[in-house]
C-alpha cells in the first residue's frame, strides 16, 4: 500500500484492453497490484481481467459508473486527499473517453492532487488507423443523441466539418445512424464501420455511406466504431445558390443568428455578404411564391 496521510495521493487513469487481452499495458498489472482503491466501472469485467493477468488486486475494489459517478467521486476524492493512489478502470478503453472518469478527474485537479495515466487501448484511435481515412486532424463525437430529430440535428452542425469524424454506436441503432449521416453528410461521403476491434471476428467495412446504411440495415452486431470523411472543400466558384442558402440553414439550426450565419458563409467562401443575403432572401421569397426582395443585412 502507498497510502500516506501527509500528503496527497495520486489518481490513475489506467487503459484497459478493448478486446483482445493480451494488449493490457504491462504497467497495468502493477498498478492494480499496487493500488490503494481501484474505482472500477464493472467490478465483474475488473474481477475477469484480474484472473486473466494473473494479478490480485491489492486494494479495496469500489464500483464507478454512470448511476453513481456523482455520488462516488466525493468518496474518491477524500481518499485521495487523505494519500490514497486511486486507480480508475472502465470497461474497455481509456477513461474518461465516453466513459466515467471526466468528474472524478476535475474534482482531483480542482483539490490540487496528481492526475497520471497508464496509456493503453483505444477505440477512436485504432478505428482512425484503419478506417484508410484521413487522420491528420479528427474530432471525437462520442456517442449521438437516440432519438431521430435530435440525431440529426447534431449530425447537421459538423455537415461542413473538414475533420475526419469519429462516433460511438450500438448496433442495433447502426442502420438508422448510417441513412441520418448519408441525409445530412451526402449519401457518397466516405466513410468505414468498425466492428470488434481487436477481437476474433475483427472487421472493417469501408464505402460511401449510402452503401454502408443499406448494408447495416441486414443486421450487425458487435461493439462499433464509425470513422467519416470530413466535408470536403469548396470553392467560391462551385457554390451556387442553393448550397450558400444550405449552409446558412444548417448554421442557424445549430443556433446562430441569421445575420451572423450569413456573415460565416460569407468567410467560408471568400464571397461578400450582399452575395449570400441576397441567394437567402431570394430562396426564403421563392418559398413563399413572393418576388425577391433585399432590405439589407441588418
Amino acid at each position: 500500500m502507498t497510502s500516506s496521510p501527509d500528503s496527497p495521493g495520486t489518481l490513475v487513469l489506467a487503459g484497459t484492453p478493448i478486446g483482445d487481452v493480451s494488449d493490457a499495458p504491462p504497467r497495468l498489472s502493477k498498478e492494480l497490484a499496487d493500488a490503494d482503491v481501484i474505482a472500477a466501472e464493472d467490478t465483474r469485467r475488473l474481477r475477469r481481467l484480474t484472473q486473466a493477468l494473473g494479478v490480485t488486486p491489492g486494494g479495496r475494489v469500489v464500483s464507478y459508473f454512470e448511476g453513481n459517478e456523482s455520488a462516488r467521486t466525493p468518496e474518491l476524492v477524500e481518499a485521495l486527499a487523505g494519500g490514497a493512489r486511486v486507480l480508475l478502470v472502465t470497461d474497455a478503453g481509456m477513461p474518461s473517453v465516453s466513459d466515467p472518469g471526466y468528474r472524478l478527474v476535475a474534482a482531483a485537479v480542482e483539490r490540487d492532487i496528481k492526475v497520471t495515466a497508464v496509456p493503453g487501448p483505444s477505440a477512436v484511435l485504432t478505428a482512425l488507423a484503419l478506417s484508410g481515412l484521413p487522420v491528420d486532424r479528427f474530432c471525437f463525437e462520442g456517442f449521438l443523441p437516440r432519438k431521430a430529430g435530435e440525431r440529426m440535428g447534431r449530425l447537421r452542425e459538423v455537415a461542413e466539418e473538414r475533420r475526419t469524424l469519429v462516433y460511438f454506436e450500438a448496433p442495433h441503432r447502426l442502420d438508422d445512424t448510417l441513412a441520418a449521416m448519408a441525409e445530412a453528410f451526402g449519401a457518397d461521403r466516405r466513410a468505414a464501420v468498425c466492428r470488434e476491434l481487436t477481437k476474433t471476428y475483427e472487421e472493417v467495412k469501408r464505402g460511401p455511406l449510402g452503401e454502408l446504411a443499406k448494408w447495416a440495415a441486414e443486421g450487425v452486431r458487435g461493439e462499433i466504431t464509425v470513422v467519416v470523411e470530413g466535408a470536403p472543400e469548396k470553392g467560391a466558384d462551385s457554390l451556387d445558390a442553393s448550397e450558400l442558402v444550405r449552409r446558412v440553414q444548417v448554421r442557424e439550426e445549430a443556433g446562430e443568428r441569421r445575420k451572423e450565419a450569413i456573415a460565416a458563409v460569407a468567410a467560408e467562401a471568400g464571397l461578400p455578404k450582399r452575395e449570400v443575403f441576397d441567394a437567402v432572401v431570394a430562396a426564403k421569397n421563392a418559398a413563399r411564391g413572393a418576388p425577391s426582395e433585399s432590405k439589407g443585412l441588418s
